[in-house]
């Protein structure tokens, strides 16, 4: 038994030792090429986009509400930077310093707004930026209301909200109350 397991050890090594000189031999003299896989194609490669087109991917593609919202605002920052120093916006804005009434002046402040509005919504390039430059003109068009005093005027426009009051912590007179006793 011990004879067989030789022969059977010295075939398993002469099968090792042929196929580690097949792999040590150059394959430059072998007459005939052996692949058994196609060679790679170049359409196979992945393409890398371009540095702009990863921009514009993650421009439009959501990263999340309070991405979103930064996004925005600094688009809204950079379009007002554009448009601050243009004449007629600030014509428009110091006129309203100049209205006699108060009937005037928030009239002229809801020229200007439209004015202000409209410059950087013509610049705009998203429809998210648009929407939001319409939600910010309706913002403080809407501060320039008075429902009471002139209700048919200001009645398509949406109502401020009121400012909340300050609490009053109990004053001097009660500081000092304390202390006669």
């Amino acid at each position: 038994m011990k004879c067989s397991t030789r022969i059977i050890g010295i075939g398993a090594m002469s099968v090792a030792l042929s196929s580690i000189a097949q792999v040590a031999t150059d394959s430059g003299l072998q007459s005939t090429p052996r692949r058994s896989t196609p060679p790679p194609s170049t359409t196979a490669e992945p393409t890398i986009p371009e540095r702009a087109q990863i921009d514009e991917i993650f421009k439009q593609t959501s990263l999340g509400k309070e991405a979103d919202e930064r996004r925005l605002h600094l688009e809204w920052r950079q379009l007002a930077n554009r448009i601050a120093n243009d004449a007629d916006i600030i014509a428009a804005k110091k006129s309203v310093d100049y209205a006699r009434t108060d009937l005037e002046k928030r009239q002229r402040l809801r020229d200007y707004y439209d004015l202000y509005y409209g410059r950087m919504r013509e610049m705009a390039s998203s429809s998210q930026m648009k929407s939001a430059l319409e939600q910010l003109r309706v913002a403080h068009i809407s501060q320039t209301s008075q429902r009471r005093v002139r209700p048919v005027e200001d009645a398509s426009l949406p109502s401020p909200s009121p400012t909340p009051k300050k609490k009053q912590k109990g004053g001097r007179l009660s500081k000092f109350q304390g202390h006669n006793g």
